[in-house]
């Protein structure tokens, strides 16, 4: 009977150490399937991070040229410009070149 005793401990202790191989296994299993998809992820947005940052740059030129059109459009030359463009003035005795098109 000591012999059934040990053997079935035995048995039980096999037994119950391939249950903690296989939930360890499985475990790994799941957290290296997880470490992919956060990996791809971590690309996803670091790609996603790289577009905002040059989005942010090109709205940054955009302010500067802004305010840069801005400043031009509260100078003297501006004003000439404008009357010359839509409104056809000149300086007296300035010479206007016109194309025949």
């Amino acid at each position: 009977m000591a012999r059934k005793a040990a053997y079935r401990k035995k048995r039980q202790n096999r037994t119950g150490m391939v249950l903690v191989t296989i939930v360890v296994l499985m475990m790994l299993v799941v957290v290296a399937i997880k470490s992919v998809e956060l990996q791809a992820k971590k690309e996803a947005y670091e790609l996603k991070e790289a577009a905002l940052l040059q989005e942010i740059a090109a709205e940054e030129a955009r302010t500067e040229a802004i305010e840069e059109y801005g400043k031009y459009t509260q100078t003297k030359k501006y004003v000439e410009d404008i009357a010359k463009d839509r409104l056809g003035l000149v300086y007296e005795g300035e010479i206007l070149f016109k194309d025949e098109r």
